[in-house]
């Protein structure tokens, strides 16, 4: 019988240098996709396919992370004074309990591998799920869930993926397709960084969610450095593959990269008209917004829609 994964990891020690400067003082993981943080819409995400236990690898500058998670009494006092009781049980039974969080430092920006092997004492000798939190997906179940349903089937190391346009593939980690499982699930035979399109195995990329197992631990303690002189976690993830099966699972639905400007006011206006209580004045107004624009602009807008 396959470990349940109850941990899950948030590498959240960026900079976040493409957002200055409006990252200066705040994390852009604070940034928010209408009203929740980008980093709540990952633990949102973890917490609905089961995750008990919430690991972030911090940096400088970023005890606002903690301090979100954490009771703002202050703030209750205000909200219960001013008979604010529906935002006031939201923001707590929104609370994560006590002793589900930890925080970890990564004292130096040495790769995304670096920062999942600055967690391996929390995370201790079990499977556990990473989420990057600059990846905001929409799906329903949620990304993490889909991949925790075909863990259950599945066992080793799972990694979601979706497809991207075939001319773009020089812009991800993108995988081979091994042995179909289900609908859903299939064995990765390789995975390579950023290949051209003219030599990439599939138009599948990784989306930013993993499921994986405690032996990757053994290859980020080794610290060998790759590409841009950083420890990177698909490089040991290579490694680990030579022992153990790496399944992919299509994510269906959405990923939205909010590391980027343009990814980030997407998803903005996607997560925006999906809610009942903002989409029907939100429409209205970026329709409003649309119709002053010019007619060659429109239909271009139109056509993408389509």
């Amino acid at each position: 019988m396959n470990r349940p994964i109850r941990k899950a990891v948030f590498p959240v020690a960026g900079l976040g240098t493409r957002f200055l400067p409006a990252t200066k003082a705040m994390p852009k993981e604070m940034l928010p996709v209408v009203d929740r943080p980008v980093i709540q819409h990952a633990v949102d995400e973890a917490r609905e396919a089961g995750i008990e236990h919430f690991i972030f690898v911090t940096g400088r500058n970023k005890g606002v992370i903690e301090d979100h998670f954490d009771i703002q009494y202050e703030l209750e006092a205000t909200l219960a004074g001013r008979g604010k009781d529906k935002v006031l049980d939201q923001l707590r039974s929104e609370l994560p309990k006590p002793g589900t969080t930890s925080f970890t430092r990564q004292q130096e920006p040495l790769g995304l591998g670096h920062a999942i092997w600055c967690a391996r004492e929390l995370v201790g000798d079990e499977p556990f799920a990473v989420l990057l939190p600059d990846m905001v997906t929409k799906g329903q179940p949620s990304c993490l869930a889909q991949m925790v349903d075909v863990y259950r089937e599945t066992g080793g190391n799972v990694i979601s993926v979706e497809e991207c346009d075939p001319k773009m593939t020089d812009q991800y980690g993108i995988v081979g397709i091994g042995s179909t499982l289900s609908e859903r699930a299939f064995r990765i035979d390789r995975m390579v960084e950023k290949p051209k399109p003219d030599i990439a195995p599939s138009n599948l990329y990784i989306n930013g969610r993993y499921i994986l197992q405690p032996q990757i631990f053994e290859f980020l303690s080794r610290q060998q450095r790759g590409a841009g002189n950083e420890i990177q976690l698909t490089d040991a993830m290579l490694a680990l593959m030579q022992r153990q099966y790496f399944y992919g699972c299509r994510f269906d639905g959405r990923t939205f990269d909010c590391g980027h400007k343009v990814g980030f006011l997407i998803a903005n206006v996607a997560f925006a008209l999906d809610r009942p209580d903002l989409s029907g004045e939100f429409r209205r107004e970026l329709e409003a917004l649309i119709a002053t624009l010019p007619e060659a602009e429109r239909q271009a807008i139109a056509s993408a829609a389509a």
